[in-house]
């Protein structure tokens, strides 16, 4: 088989930063009930209309021609929908896209993960808050530490390329638990994030009490010999650090640090096809009109004028979350 040449990236800012990364939302639903996100359980306050498989293949073959060569799935719950697998395999058979990556909270995954794999997923990310059943209970509104695990360790049986590990820093609630989660990773090639709260439209007293910096954490990896690993291009934001004494990784996000989005390479859009040029962002553009009459010229247009005016960083400094109240909107 010929190897697909590479196309560079067309979609460049104001800041000269390129974009190869796409992270598409599929659903705003999800089945948990985390109480950094969705307190009170997903409550729509309207019908979700999520793009279906036709839309979704014009917009991916229209970023791919774009120089997009990773997508990421996310929600809400991805693996709520009914055609997640359909979803995948048409990511992946998109001529240009490379690696196609999902981000699940594991609630069902163990049920459908090697159809998923089948389908053509490359890398995943789950969720663990918390490695104590009842801490984990807490936080999620759901006693499913032991799916998600197991989801760990399918994944790596089922040779998913990259397995990763999220969980929010949380005050009150898991900022002792970086020995188990250190040794979590000890003997699983397994990159485990741990991410910074981040202040959105609706939680804004909880993230007053739970915020908790990562910069304590980085200097103890630092003094225990943990040094910062390669960076692959298409990586998130994530710093990683390895050990010689351990399988896995452990990483940190801290979107509050210096510099955070200077090397920013991701794209977003939601599952009604709304364009986020940032996580913190107001919606930038609304794509459907065009991914609904297949009018993907007009489309790449479209993208390539509304890159160029992507800001040069988030303003969660200034306390200004965008549009975003919670972060099953666009899945982080």
């Amino acid at each position: 088989m010929n190897a697909i040449p590479t196309i560079p990236a067309k979609l460049i800012d104001g800041y000269q930063r390129s974009f190869n990364y796409l992270r598409l939302s599929v659903t705003e639903a999800c089945n948990f009930r985390c109480n950094y996100c969705l307190p009170e359980g997903y409550c729509p306050e309207k019908k979700e209309r999520p793009l279906n498989l036709v839309e979704i293949s014009n917009l991916v073959e229209t970023f791919a021609r774009l120089g997009t060569r990773k997508i990421r799935i996310t929600g809400g719950e991805p693996t709520l929908r009914k055609d997640i697998a359909e979803i995948i395999a048409c990511c992946k058979s998109t001529p240009g896209i490379e690696t196609v990556a999902m981000t699940s909270n594991g609630y069902r995954l163990t049920k459908i993960l090697p159809q998923l794999v089948d389908a053509g997923l490359d890398k995943l990310n789950l969720s663990a808050d918390s490695l104590q059943p009842e801490t984990f209970k807490l936080i999620t509104g759901h006693d499913k530490l032991a799916e998600v695990l197991r989801s760990v360790d399918m994944a790596l049986e089922l040779g998913v390329s990259a397995v990763k590990l999220n969980a929010v820093l949380l005050k009150k609630h898991n900022q002792f638990e970086l020995d188990q989660y250190l040794e979590f990773v000890r003997d699983r090639p397994v990159s485990l994030r741990l991410i910074e709260l981040m202040r959105t439209g609706d939680n804004t007293e909880f993230y007053q009490e739970q915020h908790l910096s990562g910069q304590g954490i980085q200097q103890q990896l630092l003094q225990n010999g943990w040094a910062l690993a390669h960076k692959p291009i298409d990586a998130g934001p994530a710093l990683e650090y390895q050990h010689p004494d351990y399988a896995g990784k452990l990483g940190l996000i801290m979107p509050y640090s210096n510099n955070f989005c200077a090397d920013c390479n991701r794209l977003r859009v939601s599952s009604e096809g709304n364009f986020h040029l940032c996580l913190f962002n107001e919606a930038n553009a609304d794509l459907r009109p065009n991914l609904q009459a297949g009018m993907t010229d007009e489309l790449e247009q479209q993208l390539l004028s509304v890159v160029a005016t992507k800001w040069s960083g988030h303003q969660l400094h200034q306390g200004n979350s965008g549009t975003t109240q919670h972060l099953a909107m666009l899945g982080g």
